[in-house]
């Protein structure tokens, strides 16, 4: 229990460090008000995007309402009704044109594909498996941990459901067995980020359907790279156990 306290402390400096970071460079490098192009707007954007994650904003709400808000401060003309603002005929045009690419389909049907995969428990039989199987390499757990992640990601490529899943799954198991704390966050993050290059990519999906690039040439072109990634996560893993035995312990024969 004092791992997990330990992780969230220092996940919740971190967030603020950051938001006092981001804070410090708008009093820092911003031009004065009268000043301010379209350009300083989105990196002010972005930056409150981040803010607002980090405080526990949902996302989704998170990007409509400061999309529409600076949106409305790019376009907006002294002298125009609130309603004939143009960003709303841009955001109404943007909608549809989404609505008419064929691509976006197969982004609820990954997330519905993700949602079963989770929901019958066939990810956790999967790590139980893979933690038999590499029962004998240095850091098994963290080992096995990286390979689910990346099977689990093939299968849905969203990030955050793989994180938050095998954070539930993982984490208990790897502190009880007196591994080290950054050592298993670490594995798991990491691990949970090959759903951006391991096929099938939601991002590489939506990136594809509004770069105007085949996402089949995307995958083609990530797929050897999320591979090499995971086999450089494991690689690193064994090393730093070998070098440092006490950051894995070895789980007695009974636990696998």
């Amino acid at each position: 229990m004092s791992n997990l306290r330990l992780i969230t402390f220092d996940a919740k400096t971190i967030g603020f460090s950051i938001v006092g970071l981001v804070v410090l460079a708008y009093i820092l490098f911003l031009p004065p008000p009268s000043q301010i192009t379209h350009p300083h707007l989105a990196m002010v954007m972005l930056g409150m995007i981040i803010c607002s994650i980090i405080f526990g904003f949902p996302i989704a709400f998170t990007l409509i309402g400061l999309g529409m808000l600076f949106g409305f401060i790019a376009f907006g003309k002294p002298g125009i009704p609130f309603l004939e603002n143009p960003v709303f005929a841009t955001m109404v045009n943007r909608t549809y044109g989404v609505m008419t690419l064929d691509v976006i389909i197969a982004v609820p049907l990954f997330i519905f594909m993700g949602y079963i995969v989770e929901r019958s428990g066939i990810i956790d039989r999967l790590f139980r498996s893979l933690q038999v199987a590499m029962s004998g390499v240095p850091g098994a757990l963290a080992v096995a941990t990286i390979l689910t992640c990346a099977m689990f990601a093939a299968a849905t490529g969203i990030i955050g459901a793989v994180v938050t899943l095998m954070g539930l799954l993982v984490l208990p198991p790897m502190l009880k067995a007196g591994y080290n704390v950054r050592l298993s966050a670490g594995s798991i993050a990491a691990g949970g980020c090959l759903g951006i290059l391991i096929p099938p990519s939601v991002l590489l999906i939506l990136y594809g359907s509004q770069a105007g690039v085949s996402v089949v040439q995307l995958y083609m072109g990530a797929i050897i790279p999320g591979l090499m990634l995971a086999a450089m996560y494991i690689g690193y893993v064994v090393i730093r156990v070998l070098l440092r035995p006490g950051d894995a312990p070895v789980l007695p024969k009974k636990e696998y």
